[in-house]
């Protein structure tokens, strides 16, 4: 028996609807003469990134532990880390456009991601905030992906049962819970799964 199609889109932001140039990350590394990805390595160690994406810690507190990781001196660590995390990213236009077709052919759209308490204040900044239906952030419900009460919270804010619900993430970890949690998902690395993702929808062609 095949399932019904999906009636809603769940979408991840970094890797998706956000990407990252790396290039002003790595002017900031070689400014301060640290290993290339250094800020990076040292911002998504898991025992201070797991509070900062669960809603334990602020972004704010998040970056004063990445700071005192760095083999610089304190007021240069502090500033290091506030130069890198001035860029903020900029809106994928591929899947921006995508977004902006699911919600023209009248299904739901919401954005799914882990984040601290910076995700609102960024998504205002990069003129995203109006672009989805729901914002969903592992901040703010203090459960992170790829948790099952991630997806089944995720689900009730977008007002669809998991069979009905589509999640787009570019992380294949977070892709194999949201199939374990009921709902269809794929796993994006690019514009060329739109087509496929417009039939999962079922959206006119």
């Amino acid at each position: 028996m095949s399932r019904e199609r999906a009636q809603a889109l769940l979408i991840d932001l970094d890797g998706v609807l956000r990407r990252w140039d790396p290039a002003p990350m790595i002017a900031v590394e070689v400014e301060y003469g640290l290993k290339p990805a250094a800020l990076l390595e040292t911002a998504m160690s898991w025992d201070i990134y797991r509070p900062a994406v669960a809603g334990e810690i602020t972004d704010a507190e998040w970056m004063r532990l990445v700071a005192s990781r760095l083999p610089l001196p304190d007021d240069k660590a502090t500033e290091a880390v506030a130069r890198w995390q001035s860029y903020r990213g900029e809106p994928d236009p591929d899947a921006l456009a995508f977004v902006r077709e699911v919600r023209a052919g009248g299904r739901k759209v919401g954005l799914a991601t882990n984040a601290t308490d910076r995700l609102r204040p960024d998504l205002e900044a990069l003129g995203l905030a109006g672009e989805v239906d729901v914002v969903i952030s592992s901040w703010e419900l203090k459960v992170h992906k790829p948790a099952p009460e991630f997806f089944a919270r995720s689900c009730e804010l977008i007002g669809m049962a998991p069979e009905r619900v589509l999640f787009v993430d570019d992380d294949d970890r977070v892709v194999r819970g949201a199939r374990a949690a009921g709902l269809s998902a794929y796993r994006w690395t690019g514009p060329q799964h739109v087509a496929y993702l417009r039939k999962a929808l079922d959206l006119p062609e």
